[in-house]
């Protein structure tokens, strides 16, 4: 028994002196920590440096209500607006309107949020304390699409300085209508508009404006397109009335774009004048190759309704005609003239061989002269010219033969020869073109390119 007691003495006694070293320690690591405090504190006197359990107690967002818009109750609270544009991303004919991607920021005045400070330095936070104060409520009118980006946190940056003045900045892509105008398509400008306004507050409210004027706009010099060159960026602001809430600020971001024309001079302009051009080949073709000038002028046709079909395709269906239209449509009707053209010739052609055939046959059996005697002439032999080619002389022919032989010869001439002498050279010019089919032909080769040439030099002044 005196041995166990002995034991247990000396087991509490050993428990004690551990506990006493632990106490020991302790007091010594709490001595190092306030030195090490008071050394930082020393160093960096500014509040918004030091360390505090959680930033709202130094704003004190738990002790305001921030549901109400700053100086609620009292006059419209004025909010500035500065833009950095980082890209346009694209342009849509189809859909009429336009991808960018921004940098949005406001700068306004919220008392609730200031803090001390005795060097005046801000502090920033990230899109987590968005959410627990005052925010303005801009949105962009007439957009279709429009996120913050999130990747790989929400870019949202909130800037808070000592007397209230808070930065909100936020990086948006918005999709955006754009009322185009393509009357002069490709050979257009367009003139495009992004607009910001608060959606909850109006101008008794929340005064919405820009917070440098035109330079509140700023572009990234990177910014281009491929269809277009961006003549330049302004920024605007005017009223919006809506009739059931009342009037609201509303900014406006203008930028004009002028199209690229390389690339339609290439994809359309060109290959519907090579079309125009190649149709004329048929011209200088012979009237009695039928296939080669009915296969070309179906082909050429073909060509341009094609190349119609592709650039209407990629446009959106407006109801007035655009300057691409009358373009390609003029040179449609180019290359369809070309092939009634040769319609005409072949059909006239048709006629006149059909006529001297029956004039022919006619002679051959009425007059009752052998078929070696008979004689098919075109107006330009005299009379003796025809009795020679004929095989007779006038000694050789009985006064009853030489009667018959000069009615053969007088009616196989051309009397529209006769009749045009009669009628003055006007009627000559315009009886042997209808005549005469290579005529046709000859002047078509002169009509023709001298017509479009023309047509060019009007339609690239006027749209140009």
């Amino acid at each position: 028994m005196p041995y166990f007691a002995k034991l247990l003495l000396l087991i509490f006694c050993l428990v004690l002196l551990v506990e006493s070293r632990k106490h020991r320690r302790r007091r010594w690591t709490s001595h190092l920590d306030v030195q090490r405090a008071s050394h930082i504190f020393k160093k960096n006197h500014d509040m918004t440096k030091a360390w505090k359990g959680k930033k709202e107690q130094l704003l004190r967002v738990d002790e305001h209500d921030f549901t109400m818009r700053p100086a609620f109750g009292g006059p419209a609270i004025p909010v500035g607006v500065d833009v950095q544009v980082e890209s346009l991303d694209s342009i849509s004919e189809v859909d009429m309107d336009f991808t960018m991607t921004l940098y949005l920021r406001h700068y306004w005045k919220d008392e609730r949020l200031s803090f001390p400070s005795t060097t005046n330095k801000s502090m920033t936070f990230d899109g987590r304390l968005v959410k627990k104060i005052w925010v303005p409520d801009v949105f962009f009118v007439h957009s279709k699409r429009s996120f913050i980006h999130d990747t790989t946190t929400d870019n949202i940056m909130l800037r808070v300085f000592p007397d209230g003045h808070v930065l909100y900045s936020m990086r948006v892509t918005v999709t955006a209508m754009c009322n185009m105008d393509f009357s002069r398509f490709p050979l257009d400008s367009q003139t495009c508009s992004l607009e910001l306004e608060s959606y909850a507050y109006t101008d008794e409210d929340l005064m919405l404006y820009w917070k440098n004027a035109n330079e509140s706009l700023k572009t990234d010099e990177k910014i281009s397109l491929s269809q277009f060159l961006i003549q330049k960026f302004h920024t605007t602001s005017r009223l919006a009335f809506y009739s059931s809430t009342g009037w609201y600020n509303r900014l406006y971001i203008n930028f004009t774009l002028r199209r690229h024309i390389f690339f339609f001079l290439l994809q359309t302009y060109f290959p519907a004048t090579l079309m125009v051009m190649l149709s004329w080949v048929s011209f200088w073709i012979d009237r009695r190759a039928v296939p080669a000038r009915v296969s070309l002028g179906i082909t050429t046709v073909l060509t341009m309704s094609t190349i119609i079909t592709g650039v209407n395709a990629s446009m959106p269906r407006v109801s007035y005609i655009k300057a691409v239209d009358i373009y390609l449509w003029v040179s449609f009707v180019f290359v369809f003239l070309s092939v009634l053209e040769y319609a005409a010739v072949n059909y006239l052609t048709t006629v006149q061989e059909r006529k001297e055939r029956k004039l022919r046959e006619r002679f051959s059996c009425t007059c009752g002269i052998p078929h070696s005697k008979t004689m098919m002439l075109d107006g330009n032999y005299s009379e003796s010219d025809a009795n020679s080619l004929a095989g007779y002389t006038r000694n050789q022919m009985a006064p009853e033969e030489e009667k018959q032989e000069k009615m053969v010869v007088h009616l196989a001439m051309s009397n529209e020869s006769n009749s045009s002498r009669k009628k003055g050279l006007k009627g000559h010019v315009g009886l042997r073109i209808i005549q005469n089919t290579h005529a046709i032909d000859k002047y078509s080769r002169l009509i023709f390119p001298g017509t479009y040439i023309f047509f060019n030099l009007i339609y690239w002044s006027v749209f140009s």
